[in-house]
């Protein structure tokens, strides 16, 4: 098989490398652009350029194109850690959810401020006493019998990326507390601006704050700013599940790092090169994962697959990274200032390396999926 480029999409590719590396290059550290790098002028530039709602239909204002090329353009923005925060979560998968379960009117009013890469988006998944599994889920949505029509939110939701930033939150919450736990739950957009929400920035152990809690006490929500089926989320969670777990984001959010780190590896030591052997075997089997989803050939619930994969070898990078860097190292012997911003990334890195196989589901979670959606392997 020939699995090289078109000349197209080599100059694409090209081109979103340059663009990633100058926006990469305001920014001290470069790795998970697109979950914690905010820049709202970097967003409005992916816009000018027509890449964001690349694949979405033109009718809607998108750009109609292949799948692919948004693929090589965010591979190239991921790998030189590009700060994509501002507009990344409403690309990858608010717009595509709005797309499949919006009315008319929705996409109308929401998809516009994410083309134009002004609007930002946060998501109210998990909550304090649920991470990964929706089906507990407990702030409520219930409906206004005061005359006003809509619903009332309360409760809290946690680990919500760019909460602080968001002018939108796209919103599950319990519409029928009597169903079962898959069951009576709805999505919503909410206003990030309305009274009654608290947004609460959580500082984690690399000292970045993008992670935060958000609560909403008495939250007022129009009656057409529920998306899709009332009481119908969990199917509808699911598939925006695959956006989000499917993506080359979850293979590239550290590569920046490695290639910095690289040439200063001992590869004369035999266990070293086979260490990145390892590496690069395994950017490239993430990468055959992730193109199985990009080009629709993977089945049902892949993604679990895809996103576990990736996110342990993000983890084994970070491992790798602090081998070559760690205590005892010699390898900026005589060129300390050169290395200290290096070496401050890789010690942030290996601080943060445990969430790559939390966040988006926790990769026991993930294994469950595979195990009894993918393969269809009975339940223990």
């Amino acid at each position: 098989m020939d699995f090289d480029l078109s000349p197209s999409l080599t100059a694409l590719a090209a081109e979103a490398r340059a663009v990633g590396s100058a926006g990469a290059d305001r920014r001290a550290i470069r790795e998970d652009g697109w979950l914690m790098g905010h820049d709202p002028g970097f967003a409005l530039e992916l816009a000018e350029r027509g890449w964001l709602g690349m694949t979405w239909p033109t009718s809607v204002g998108g750009g109609g194109r292949d799948p692919i090329e948004r693929f090589i353009v965010f591979e190239a923005l991921i790998g030189e850690g590009a700060p994509l925060a501002a507009c990344y979560f409403a690309d990858r998968q608010i717009g595509p959810t709005l797309l499949q379960y919006g009315t008319p009117e929705q996409q109308a009013r929401w998809l516009p401020g994410i083309l134009s890469g002004t609007d930002v988006w946060c998501i109210g998944m998990s909550e304090p006493d649920a991470g990964s599994d929706v089906a507990s889920l407990r702030t409520r949505a219930e409906r206004r019998t005061d005359g006003r029509g809509g619903w009332r939110i309360d409760g809290a939701k946690v680990w919500t990326s760019g909460a602080a930033h968001a002018r939108w939150c796209y919103l599950i919450a319990r519409t029928d507390p009597t169903a079962k736990p898959h069951a009576g739950l709805s999505e919503f957009v909410v206003d990030m601006h309305a009274p009654g929400i608290e947004v609460r920035p959580i500082v984690d152990a690399t000292g970045d704050g993008h992670f935060c809690e958000v609560r909403f006490e008495g939250v007022d929500v129009a009656a057409d700013q529920l998306i899709g089926e009332e009481n119908g989320s969990f199917r509808q969670v699911m598939r925006q599940m695959e956006h989000e777990r499917g993506g080359i984001d979850r293979l590239m959010s550290n590569q920046r790092l490695y290639a910095d780190v690289l040439p200063y590896a001992r590869r004369g030591d035999p266990l070293v090169r086979q260490q990145i052997a390892a590496i690069e075997t395994g950017y490239r089997l993430g990468r055959l994962l992730v193109l199985r989803e990009v080009l629709g050939q993977a089945p049902a619930q892949f993604s679990a697959a895809a996103k576990t994969f990736c996110t342990e070898h993000e983890q084994r990078v970070a491992a790798f990274c602090a081998t070559v860097l760690g205590a005892g190292s010699t390898a900026f012997e005589g060129s300390e200032a050169e290395g200290a911003a290096l070496a401050r990334r890789v010690a942030r890195n290996v601080a943060y390396a445990p969430a790559y196989t939390i966040m988006g589901g926790t990769t026991q979670i993930l294994r469950t999926i595979i195990a009894e959606r993918v393969l269809g392997l009975p339940r223990g």
